[in-house]
C-alpha cells in the first residue's frame, strides 16, 4: 500500500486528481481514441483514482483495512450492473463516499465502471464513466455530514447525480458522434437521454432508500471498530 507522508501532498492531490489531472488525462484520451489507445488510458486513469485513495489516509495499516472495504462496495456494485435496467451503481458509490470518504468513494466509482466493462465492453467511453461515478462518490463524501443526517438530501443528490451523469456521458455521445464537441448536438443528445436520465435518477432514489441505512449503519460499525 502506497504511503503519502506530506500533508500538504496529500491536499494537493485530492483537488488535482478529480479535477484536473483526470480530466486533462480524458481530455488526452480524446485524441489518442482513434488510435485504440483507450486502454491505456483507462489503465491511467485507474492508477490516478488509487493515488487519491492512498491520498486519503495517514497511516499504512489504516489504509490497507480501508481498501479491503472499498472492494467488497466495488464487488458489489460491479454485480449490480448486471441487474436489468435499474442498477444501483451511483448508489452504492454514493454510500461508499458519505461513510469511508470522497477518496474512497471515488475509487469506488472508478473501479466499477472499469471492471464491469470488462464484460459489458471496454471503449474510450469507459473514462468518461470511471470519472463521473468517481465524482459522484466524491463529492459524496465532501457532503457526508447534511446527507447522513437528512433522508431527504440523500434522496435530492441521488437525483442530481443520475443527471450530471447523464449529462457528462453525453459529452461523450457528442465527441463519438460528430467527432468535435458542439453544444447544439449536446443539447440534441440530452433530450435523447432522456428516459436514461430518468431510469439513472429513480435507480438512485430506489436503492438509496434501500441500502442507505443498513449500509450505512454496517460502515459506521465498521469504521468504529477497527478505526477506518
Amino acid at each position: 500500500m502506497i504511503l503519502i507522508k506530506s500533508a500538504r501532498v496529500r491536499r494537493a492531490l485530492r483537488l488535482l486528481i478529480p479535477f484536473a489531472l483526470m480530466p486533462a488525462l480524458i481530455a488526452l484520451g480524446i485524441v489518442a481514441f482513434r488510435q485504440k489507445r483507450y486502454a491505456l488510458v483507462s489503465l491511467m486513469a485507474s492508477l490516478l483514482a488509487f493515488v487519491l485513495f492512498a491520498a486519503g489516509f495517514e497511516k499504512k495499516r489504516t489504509g490497507s483495512r480501508r481498501l479491503i472495504i472499498v472492494s467488497i462496495m466495488v464487488a458489489l456494485s460491479v454485480a449490480g450492473r448486471f441487474l436489468p435496467v435499474l442498477k444501483p451503481v451511483s448508489a452504492l458509490t454514493t454510500i461508499c463516499g458519505m461513510y469511508l470518504g470522497g477518496e474512497a468513494g471515488y475509487l469506488c466509482g472508478a473501479l466499477s465502471a472499469v471492471i464491469s466493462n470488462f464484460y459489458f465492453g471496454q471503449g474510450p467511453w469507459t473514462p468518461f464513466q470511471m470519472q463521473a461515478l468517481g465524482l459522484i462518490g466524491f463529492f459524496a463524501g465532501a457532503l457526508h455530514a447534511p446527507l447522513q443526517r437528512s433522508r431527504l438530501l440523500l434522496l435530492l443528490y441521488g437525483i442530481l447525480s443520475g443527471v450530471a451523469y447523464s449529462f457528462m456521458m453525453d459529452v461523450w455521445t457528442v465527441l463519438w458522434y460528430n467527432g468535435h464537441f458542439t453544444f447544439s448536438l449536446y443539447l440534441a443528445a440530452l433530450a435523447s437521454a432522456l428516459p436514461y436520465t430518468i431510469s439513472y435518477c429513480s435507480a438512485n432514489v430506489i436503492f438509496l432508500m434501500l441500502f442507505a441505512r443498513p449500509f450505512g449503519e454496517k460502515l459506521a460499525r465498521v469504521r468504529l471498530k477497527y478505526g477506518v
